[in-house]
């Protein structure tokens, strides 16, 4: 990557669950949220989880520093969870990428906070490119193409863009102190959990390994907060990321024998489960017959 460095320094599922999840992430919620409930991962380091993407919550004693904010209607929850732990005020959001289920809450945030993301990240959600995403949703207002830290409190947390994968802006969040990552939605810790290829948003499944190769290279890390699921390891996302290489390994052999559209499909869902008139379905096995040929 040749971009220029940003750097801001500042005071002050089984498988059935994991698609349940993302089936969320893409659809706009009308009924009440379900109930959020926050998790210890360190002294100074919590995990919001429920309801669309995991939330990561970083204390410092000049405030807190998030990454991700969920749903527009889950910010009443998530502050109520916040303040059972800490009265600190939230200073900064790192977002993984522009999905509503992890970037729904900018709209309430960015009252408050000062949110941050990639370009591609910030694009994706000028241009709409999410269907069923809602109207009022808020781009950040400063952005990276390469990486950004942040320095808050005598705490450090750095994002930087490894590559494509589930979109071609997301984000990886790593807290050096606590040797965690924060993954986005390149990693769902569930055992049979598979990837969601958002081609209509730069997505790739090719590229998709070797950006978890990169970041499991450049940092020195154990904890991962994934995208869904509980809390894991750097061993389980070397495990999820063979299970990609599987997927696109016979996905590919199909494609390349001259299989069809229907066919990859009707693999897809036997092999993997993922149902016709899902979004599994519909944003992804058209891009994999275009990029696998």
């Amino acid at each position: 990557m040749t971009a220029m460095k940003q750097t801001l320094k500042v005071r002050a599922c089984g498988a059935a669950l994991f698609f349940a999840c993302v089936l969320a992430a893409y659809t706009f919620q009308t009924t009440p949220p379900p109930e959020l409930t926050i998790e210890k991962v360190h002294d100074d380091l919590y995990m919001i989880v429920g309801d669309g993407g995991n939330v990561a919550v970083y204390i410092t004693n000049e405030g807190l520093i998030l990454v991700d904010d969920k749903y527009d209607q889950d910010h009443a929850q998530i502050m109520a969870r916040i303040r059972s732990v800490t009265t600190q005020p939230v200073r900064y959001i790192l977002s993984t990428h522009y999905h509503a289920d992890h970037s729904g809450g900018n709209t309430q945030f960015t009252k408050e906070a000062e949110i941050i993301s990639t370009r591609n990240a910030h694009d994706g959600i000028v241009k709409h490119l999410q269907s069923n995403a809602p109207d009022n949703m808020v781009p950040a207002r400063v952005t990276f193409t390469d990486e950004t830290s942040l320095f808050l409190g005598g705490k450090e947390v750095r994002a930087r863009y490894f590559g494509r994968a589930h979109t071609n802006g997301d984000a990886f969040v790593y807290f050096p102190a606590h040797r965690l990552v924060h993954s986005g939605d390149t990693f769902a810790s569930a055992p049979t959990a598979t990837p969601l290829i958002d081609y209509p948003g730069g997505a790739s499944l090719i590229e998709w390994t070797g950006t978890l190769d990169a970041v499991m290279k450049a940092w020195d890390f154990d904890q991962v907060i994934p995208g869904h699921g509980p809390l894991s390891n750097k061993a389980g996302m070397k495990a999820y990321r063979d299970r990609v290489e599987v997927l696109r390994s016979k996905a590919q052999s199909l494609v390349r024998s001259g299989k069809s559209q229907a066919d990859l499909a009707k693999f897809m869902e036997t092999e993997y489960k993922w149902a016709p008139d899902s979004l599994f379905q519909k944003w992804s096995v058209p891009g994999m017959m275009t990029e696998l040929k």
